[in-house]
């Protein structure tokens, strides 16, 4: 197996969770073939955002959790189709900047530029902007060793493609990614502060409009939405938000938090890698210390969400940091939490306490499932497979291709077990 054998002692980013199986660090996409085709159960192991059990395999002696990292990040742009092939370990930020050197850019990013391509892209992992998908629906091609450890490519207009590409890491390991790309542009951000409920509620298909990019951040209270971060590939930002204040100094959008890891603000045009994520890839993006839950509702149930979770907020309030909302178009991706509709995500920083944490899990998920809410997969949620089964219509085709790609289980685990169900396919 070589001799990159990790101890079950390590943890995943926000350190909830310590993994059980052993750890092997692939050297190059020949010794991820060599990792597969020799262990019985496999999980690939990106940047660890993950949360839960997500990436891990429960009995430590039944397999080994694959780690891309010290995979050489490599990033080659083919001009003519406008796609760059990028390694799927690589994170978006070293991505982000090679690109870049080359005049080119991704569409969007994530909040967290810390992020794998590939982990990313495999739980439906999402930036903001009405009109962007998610990470996943700039994917083109996936690379992907299969439970043979054989290596085989799945590209846009395959068959298998739109079930192949959030895929909970279910299928194989990805070693690279093909993404859309476009020639690079600049951004400006701009922060607002004090957007009052009642001016949201009337206005809100305005305010989520009003950039390329926009978070909107609050803590449920009666205040309303505290921060709203307008993202603009235009030369200017709105001069007026429904009575909310135009930010005169930088600002965290947690208490408390160190203004030197977000990105700038204050309307300075930059380099779109430098302003579409809210943290610098230098710093502990957010507080580092925490856990994260996310539901992604149906657009138009957005205002139903919102007055549910106001409710809520006393409830919420002593385990969470703040909440951010944002917009995600509609793609075709079977497995995404924007599958066939657009969507408004509401994403909570929680403290990192999990008993309590969890404790409260359970009526933020009775305010919106009943909604269509989908959870974010790499994020803390309660709801199991009896619950997220009629949230996703295409999970029964999702099941058939696991059952012929994989029909051993060699990449199964809990996890999958819980959500996808034991005896899927």
């Amino acid at each position: 197996m070589g001799t990159g054998t990790g101890r079950p002692s390590e943890t995943n980013w926000a350190g909830n969770h310590r993994y059980r199986a052993r750890i092997e660090r692939a050297r190059s996409v020949e010794h991820v073939q060599e990792l597969v085709a020799g262990a019985r159960r496999v999980r690939p192991l990106g940047s660890r955002h993950s949360f839960t059990d997500l990436t891990d395999i429960t009995d430590a002696d039944d397999g080994v959790l694959v780690s891309l990292a010290d995979l050489p990040t490599g990033v080659t742009v083919d001009a003519g189709s406008r796609r760059a092939r990028v390694t799927g370990g690589a994170a978006y930020g070293d991505v982000a900047v090679a690109l870049e050197r080359q005049g080119w850019a991704l569409g969007n990013l994530a909040s967290l530029p810390h992020i794998s391509v590939a982990g990313a892209v495999a739980t439906g992992t999402h930036g903001s902007g009405v009109g962007n998908g998610s990470l996943a629906t700039a994917v083109a091609a996936l690379d992907v060793v299969g439970p043979d450890g054989e290596l085989r490519t799945v590209a846009r207009g395959d068959a298998d493609f739109e079930g192949s590409v959030v895929a909970l890491g279910a299928l194989g390991v990805v070693t690279a990614v093909t993404l859309d790309v476009e020639p690079t542009y600049a951004v400006r951000q701009d922060v607002y502060t004090g957007l009052a409920w009642a001016a949201l509620v009337e206005n809100l298909d305005v305010v989520t409009g009003s950039a390329y990019s926009v978070s909107l951040f609050t803590r449920w209270r009666e205040d309303g939405i505290e921060q709203v971060w307008l993202k603009s590939r235009a030369d200017e930002a709105p001069t007026e938000l429904f009575g909310a204040r135009a930010a005169t100094t930088d600002l965290h959008m947690l208490e408390g938090g160190a203004t030197a890891s977000v990105t700038a603000q204050r309307g300075a045009p930059g380099p779109w890698l430098e302003r579409l994520p809210h943290f610098r890839p230098g710093f502990t993006p957010s507080r580092g210390e925490e856990l994260q839950s996310e539901y992604l509702v149906p657009r138009e149930h957005a205002l139903t969400a919102v007055a549910r979770l106001r409710a809520l907020g006393e409830r919420m309030a002593p385990v969470l940091q703040v909440s951010e909302l944002r917009t995600v178009a509609a793609d075709r991706l079977w497995l995404s939490g924007a599958h066939g509709r657009d969507v408004i995500a509401v994403h909570f920083t929680w403290v990192r306490d999990p008993a309590r944490v969890y404790a409260v899990l359970p009526a933020v998920e009775a305010a919106l499932l009943p909604l269509g809410a989908r959870p974010h997969w790499g994020k803390c949620f309660v709801a199991r497979v009896l619950e997220l089964e009629p949230l996703y219509d295409r999970l029964p085709d999702f099941r058939a291709l696991r059952e012929r790609v994989d029909p051993a289980r060699v990449f199964g685990n809990a996890f999958l077990d819980r959500v996808l169900g034991r005896d899927a396919g």
